[in-house]
């Protein structure tokens, strides 16, 4: 077990938060800064609250070098209602959208969308499980196609764009919920990206939009007022109550990354953790990863045994040592540890050993 009996969180979302952002937030839970009230009583129209959200769009555009002519918006409806918002803000030109579908959220949007107009998949793995990333050229792009989609990193299957997709001069949206923070992204290759809190940011409540202003605007004029982007960068992400205590969580957790050398030092711990877990997999007799190596997901790291029953056994075993939340999707089985920014590494040692341990004893 971890500092303060505290297990080791190997949870897909919600997930495991750094521990000196819990203390903070602990420590300034019934009274923040001096205010003599929590940041959950706070009126979000406050002048403290004002500058806690503020900070908060200003050190994550630090972190992941936000360009001037991009919204940062702080959302509500988790990434589900980004499946539709997306097509009723952008696919307005020509009524047309491309898909690259590689899980079941990457397919749930793609689902949305086809509500909302012409959305075409142009690629899928879903006939190999999702275990891999398709690979795409411009030629596979249709020229009227107002967007291209993706699903940066699959949580529940462990894979992960590796290399950006070359659509040429298409926007390319990205849902980056569960890979957000854990590399450098170079922002202005996306038309919009977006994020539930819940991974790699802050507890569950918050969503983030990243959008190119030029994208802003287009919306219907039947579209319910909710779900235009314009609505939310009018007013700052205060059109109406915001989720105040998340967008407060995901602030600190900013300020964090920054205190810690920034995304590139993140990366640098993540890649550390992934590939510890990675070399055991693949010298493992017992235990096998599930997805294509080039694809593999720092993330979301998915492993089985072959033996469902063997699975299981290695799941209870685990959380009678203190490590919870390993197994897979009810969708696909197995196992999955998910190694998000702030797994600590030790962490990751102990499922190591337990691994072995279990691996002696199953021979």
């Amino acid at each position: 077990m971890s500092k303060y009996d505290r297990v080791y969180n190997f949870s897909a979302g919600p997930s495991v938060l750094p521990l000196e952002v819990l203390e903070k937030v602990q420590k300034e839970l019934l009274n923040y800064e001096g205010t003599g009230e929590s940041v959950m009583e706070m009126s979000h129209r406050s002048p403290e609250y004002k500058k806690i959200i503020e900070d908060a769009e200003q050190n994550l555009r630090d972190l992941m070098n936000i360009p001037d002519d991009y919204y940062v918006l702080f959302l509500q409806g988790g990434g589900t209602l980004q499946f539709s918002m997306v097509p009723m803000n952008l696919m307005r030109k020509n009524g047309k959208a491309d898909y690259i579908i590689t899980g079941n959220w990457a397919k749930k949007a793609f689902q949305e969308a086809q509500k909302f107009g012409d959305a075409k998949a142009i690629a899928s793995s879903e006939e190999d499980h999702f275990s891999y990333i398709p690979k795409i050229t411009k030629d596979d792009i249709r020229e009227d196609a107002d967007y291209v989609y993706i699903c940066s990193n699959n949580t529940i299957y462990g894979t992960h764009f590796n290399t950006v997709p070359d659509v040429g001069d298409k926007v390319l949206v990205a849902d980056m919920s569960s890979c957000i923070l854990s590399e450098e992204v170079d922002v202005s290759k996306y038309g919009l990206i977006y994020a539930g809190a819940q991974k790699n940011i802050a507890p569950a409540g918050v969503t983030i939009v990243i959008v190119r202003k030029d994208l802003v605007g287009q919306a219907d004029e039947k579209t319910p007022i909710y779900l235009d982007y314009a609505t939310h960068a009018k007013k700052g992400s205060m059109y109406n109550t915001p989720p105040c205590f998340s967008i407060y969580v995901a602030g600190e957790v900013f300020k964090y990354l920054k205190s810690i050398g920034g995304i590139k030092e993140m990366h640098k711990r993540d890649v550390e953790k992934a590939e510890k877990l990675y070399d055991y997999l693949d010298q493992s007799k017992l235990f096998k990863p599930s997805v294509a190596k080039e694809d593999r997901s720092l993330m979301n790291v998915t492993f089985v045994t072959g033996d469902p029953a063997l699975d299981k056994k290695f799941i209870a075993g685990a959380k009678e040592q203190g490590m919870i939340n390993l197994a897979g999707h009810r969708s696909v089985g197995g196992m999955r540890a998910s190694l998000y920014n702030a797994m600590p590494e030790e962490g990751v040692d102990a499922l190591i050993a337990y691994m072995k341990k279990f691996e002696d004893e199953n021979k």
